[in-house]
This record gives structure tokens, sequence and C-alpha cells, in this order.
């Protein structure tokens, strides 16, 4: 799964000492908000410092490498909380030891596509950051770009492409010999789907419409992906 918070904050207390990183973690959390409202960019090291009530020098002292180490470590940071968040809905929704009986996967994937995009509102700060990162692709250090990937996108889409294997393995998809792809498939035609209607939760959707849309993309998902070669009893069979 990666790294957690949990083990960076257990290894950062053997690096450090406890006041030191009390106060790395002050000044990330406040330029965690000045970063979400003004992007990666327009964020200058004189505002993040006077965010987090410090001196310039004093977030020198804490982040060498200026603006670019301070908002990685921000977004490396939520993006685990996300990933996280992400993994344990997707565990408990599409558990490869108890696949779903056939009438249910339709309603299974609602439901895992419903518990993503719910994430949105559950943790506002972090899109807040991603939507600044797809619109400043070319500002933010190339670096930074990669520890977010690695962080959060990169580890949820292998387990979502882990699941739809296991979906294949138990008849109920035909992934057509790309995983990885139903799986970005299944991405694009829910999640993303209401990240880019809602700007990323910034102007939120009637709950009717989210509920539209999520059914509509799982609806043409499995026109796509769906077992067409058996019938319903033998899927169910096969669940």
């Amino acid at each position: 799964m990666g790294e957690t918070n949990e083990s960076r904050l257990t290894q950062a207390r053997g690096e450090v000492s406890p006041r030191k990183l009390e106060k790395q973690m002050a000044i990330a959390s406040a330029s965690c908000t000045l970063f979400g409202r003004e992007g990666y960019a327009r964020a200058s090291i004189d505002a993040l410092a006077a965010q987090a009530g410090v001196s310039t020098r004093t977030l020198y002292n804490h982040f060498p490498g200026g603006k670019a180490q301070l908002f990685q470590t921000v977004v490396t940071w939520t993006s685990n909380e996300v990933r996280d968040a992400q993994l344990a809905r997707l565990r408990a929704v599409l558990d490869p030891e108890r696949p779903p009986r056939a009438e249910d996967l339709e309603r299974d994937l609602v439901t895992l596509a419903r518990a993503f995009v719910s994430l949105m509102a559950d943790y506002p700060y972090h899109f807040a950051l991603v939507r600044h990162i797809h619109a400043e692709a070319d500002h933010v250090p190339p670096e930074v770009l990669k520890a977010w990937y690695e962080a959060g996108p990169g580890p949820v889409g292998r387990a979502v492409t882990e699941a739809m294997t296991h979906l294949a393995d138990a008849g109920l998809l035909d992934p057509h010999g790309d995983a990885a792809m139903a799986a970005a498939h299944f991405t694009a035609l829910t999640t993303h789907t209401i990240v880019q209607f809602t700007n990323y939760g910034v102007h939120p959707l009637p709950a009717a419409e989210t509920d539209r849309l999520i059914r509509g993309g799982v609806a043409a998902f499995l026109r796509a992906y769906g077992r067409t070669d058996l019938s319903r009893a033998d899927l169910g069979r096969a669940g």
C-alpha cells in the first residue's frame, strides 16, 4: 500500500526533536490552506510564512528546499490520507475473497463509485490541491508531481486494477486482456465525471444528479466490460 502517515510520523519522531516536528507540521498545515486557495505558482514564500505565523528564515530552516519542498510535503501528506481512505473503501465494497453475485455487481460498483466521490467532501483541502496541480502542471516541479503520483494516484490505480482482475477471475467482467484499461475506464466514467462537473468539489451537484451520473457511468462501464457470453444464472454460479 505504501508508506502511511502514521509510519512517516514515527520515522520523523526518531529523526527530529518533538518541538521541531511540531513546528514543521504547523507550517505544513497552514501552508495547505494557502496552497489550496492560491495554488502553487501564486503562493509566495512570504505569504506562506505569514500564513504559518513564522518568519521566512524559520520556514527555510525547516524546509531548506523552500516552496517546492513544502508543497511536496503537503501534497504527499494529504495524498497518503486520501489513498488510505480510498483503499479502505475499495476493500469494504469489493472483497477479493468474496466477489459479488452477478445480480449485485452493478449495485456494488455504484456503491464503490459513490464512496470514491464522497471523498471530495471528506477531504476538500486535498482536492483543492489536486485541482491546482492539474491546472498548474507546467509550473509544479517534476519531482513534486512524481511524489504526488507515487503517494496517491499510482497505488489507488493499481488497487482498482487488481479489483477488476479479481472480478474477471470470478467470471463477472471481461476486461479484454487489459484490466488496467478497464480500471481507468471505470474511474473515468464515474469519479472523474463528477470531479469535472463539480470542479473538484467546488460546486457540488444536487444529490439526484450525482446519482444519475454515477449510475449512468457504471451502466456504460458494464456495457463495455460486462460478461455477455454467460447467462445470468451462470454468472450467479460463478459468483
